[in-house]
């Protein structure tokens, strides 16, 4: 369906070629059918024949005609109740996102009482609860596993769920304010600044810190840059900062570890041309569903699956 701001000119030119097409059609069914020598059944052949096969010059079946004919006002009829003609919007006012929004408003109307009735649980009675935890398990499966993994266990650039390493924090409250508000990661990209071989060294300091294999002398450099550029977010000893999402660079957890490359090589890749991570706001799920995964991704870090 095209847009209501659609432009003028594309407007009427939409609607021309639809309707050109239609009545085109129906234009040359009418000469097709007014140039036909035999109204009826013949056996009037075209004089060709090949191997014993003979090619008629019958007409076309009545009922077919019809059939035609009737597609076409069944054409004609639906682009006047329906949009299809540039920017008419059809006599019955219809519109894909009306009736979207129209379903939404009936299932949530009677579905809603399913997700009220655990509003006044706390996350830990959630959590112990088997049937908010299948109700939950759903809500995340629709989602929040295309992202995370039906498991919560993450993939490349998404976090793991089930483990105890938090960007902004795992707390329930956290973790809900994390679903209503969403998170904008903003990892500059430092190529520019340090160019390549300070790229080279600041990705040296960086694996030093969670005791990986390093050249010493370059750590030694990039030690330097970290200090500059670096610890503001991610603290002087690397540990990270969660109330600007700033991963904890000492432990073994990795958000950007790419499956073809190393550690070193993924923190390059990282620090040359940054990271804007982007999880969307889940508000237009409502308090009570927010409620509910709220206990369900506090549970997957308890358990360290989905159950």
């Amino acid at each position: 369906m095209f847009s209501q701001d659609l432009p003028s000119f594309w407007s009427a030119w939409v609607a021309v070629i639809t309707l050109g097409v239609i009545f085109g059609c129906l234009w040359l069914i009418y000469v097709v059918r007014r140039s036909e020598p035999y109204k009826e059944e013949t056996e009037h052949t075209m004089g060709h024949e090949f191997d014993g096969i003979a090619e008629y010059d019958n007409p076309l079946p009545r009922w077919w005609y019809m059939k035609f004919l009737l597609t076409i006002v069944f054409g004609l009829g639906y682009l006047a109740l329906y949009p299809g003609l540039g920017n008419f919007q059809g006599l019955l006012g219809w519109t894909s996102t009306g009736q979207y929004e129209t379903e939404i408003a009936t299932a949530e109307q009677q579905y809603a009482p399913i997700f009220a009735a655990f509003r006044d649980q706390s996350v830990d009675e959630l959590i112990a609860d088997p049937s908010a935890m299948e109700v939950a398990g759903r809500l995340f499966s629709n989602n929040c596993a295309v992202c995370h993994g039906s498991a919560g266990q993450g993939a490349y650039g998404f976090p793991n769920l089930t483990d105890a390493d938090w960007l902004y924090g795992g707390s329930a409250e956290k973790i809900s304010e994390t679903l209503h508000n969403g998170r904008l990661a903003n990892m500059p990209a430092w190529l520019t600044i340090l160019g390549d071989q300070g790229i080279e060294e600041t990705a040296h300091y960086v694996v030093s810190l969670s005791g990986r294999a390093h050249d010493q002398t370059l750590a030694t450099a990039g030690q330097v840059h970290y200090a500059t550029y670096c610890a503001a977010c991610h603290m002087p000893d690397g540990t990270g900062n969660q109330l600007l999402g700033a991963p904890n660079l000492t432990d073994d957890v990795w958000l950007y570890k790419a499956p073809n490359l190393t550690i070193h090589e993924s923190v390059k890749l990282t620090l040359r041309n940054g990271r804007q991570g982007v999880m969307p706001s889940q508000a237009r799920l409502g308090d009570d569903k927010i409620h509910l995964l709220t206990a369900y991704v506090r549970r997957l870090a308890e358990s360290g699956s989905a159950q």
